[in-house]
């Protein structure tokens, strides 16, 4: 196994993404030290402790984003650091926004302070977002074709009032800053929206999109998704710390899709929900576009099909009683 005495760390460790992370990891014979915010609540920790492997090789640690040391003994003696924990809400109202960043920014640099403390540390995996790639007002089209080289614009996110775009690339950038001033070793991985089972117990944002449209909803949004399935997400971030030429930000999308694309290939597979037909607004729906794949590709990421990932997302809903039919 290729984590065979090796000592990692997960921060956010019961969140969606983070949560296949630590499964991953423990199959590949990882030991994983991993932060949560509460260590006394079941939700939030059960599904770890119930995953193959995680009575002998995880060992769980409350810290909290805001709390400066709080990270120093989950990292202490690690390899490698997966730093998931971010705020993950999109829906954010102008109250809130400054805490969203300053959860999102602060977070970071307390997690990245404890690693400059650890002489064992060789590589920091950081999970950004295409939320810090795409947003810089540059129309799509389907002949455009998003890439690592891409940045979202935070004075357009400012004005356009798309707060944890704005989060995701303030946090990424200041990341990035502080690597390069501190001699850490960062990649950045920079999912599109998450989709596929879940491990949780809890819905997460990404996936509650796809939910909103099975229940009940009589019209979908006018909105084209960079889609990645989960268990890709999670392998690209072990990709990106075993493979000694990874380097810089790697965008994970396996199928740019518009909502009507994805809803029309849930109904073909479960032909008895009720699935709307209708999208919001009169517009013509919008464009996709490309993002692409050559970074993951070198990571050795076989997307999964997006017919599989929408399968198995319904059928965890089932499974967690979230969706009954």
């Amino acid at each position: 196994m290729s984590g065979e005495g090796k000592v990692v760390c997960v921060t956010g460790a019961s969140g969606y993404i983070a949560s296949w992370l630590v499964k991953l990891l423990l199959q590949r014979g990882y030991t994983v030290k991993a932060s949560v915010r509460y260590l006394n609540d079941p939700k939030k920790t059960e599904h770890l402790l119930s995953l193959d492997g995680a009575k002998e090789r995880l060992h769980l640690f409350k810290a909290n984003l805001l709390e400066e040391g709080s990270f120093d003994p989950v990292v202490d003696g690690c390899e490698g650091v997966f730093h998931t924990a971010c705020p993950a809400y999109s829906t954010v109202t102008d109250p809130q926004a400054d805490q969203l960043i300053d959860l999102a920014v602060k977070g970071t640099q307390n997690v990245f302070r404890s690693c400059t403390k650890v002489p064992s540390l060789k590589r920091v995996v950081l999970t950004s977002s295409m939320a810090s790639v795409s947003f810089n007002g540059k129309p799509l089209a389907p002949d455009v074709v998003i890439d690592e080289t891409w940045f979202s614009d935070p004075v357009f996110c400012e004005e356009s009032k798309l707060w944890y775009m704005l989060a995701k690339t303030l946090a990424e950038e200041d990341a990035c800053k502080f690597a390069k001033e501190n001699g850490i070793d960062l990649v950045a991985i920079n999912p599109g929206l998450a989709i596929g089972p879940m491990l949780q117990p809890t819905l997460n944002p990404s996936v509650k999109n796809i939910l909103n449209q099975l229940n009940g909803a009589q019209t979908f949004p006018n909105k084209v998704h960079g889609l990645v399935d989960v268990r890709d997400v999670a392998l690209a971030h072990i990709q990106a710390f075993e493979v000694a030429s990874a380097s810089g930000r790697c965008c994970l999308s396996g199928q740019v899709a518009h909502i009507a694309e994805v809803l029309d290939i849930l109904r073909r597979l479960y032909p008895s929900l009720s699935i709307p037909e209708k999208c919001e607004d009169d517009k013509p729906l919008l464009p996709k576009y490309q993002v692409s794949k050559e970074k993951a590709k070198s990571l050795g990421i076989n997307f999964t099909p997006l017919e599989v990932s929408l399968r198995d997302t319904v059928e965890s809903f089932k499974e967690k009683g979230f969706l009954n039919f």
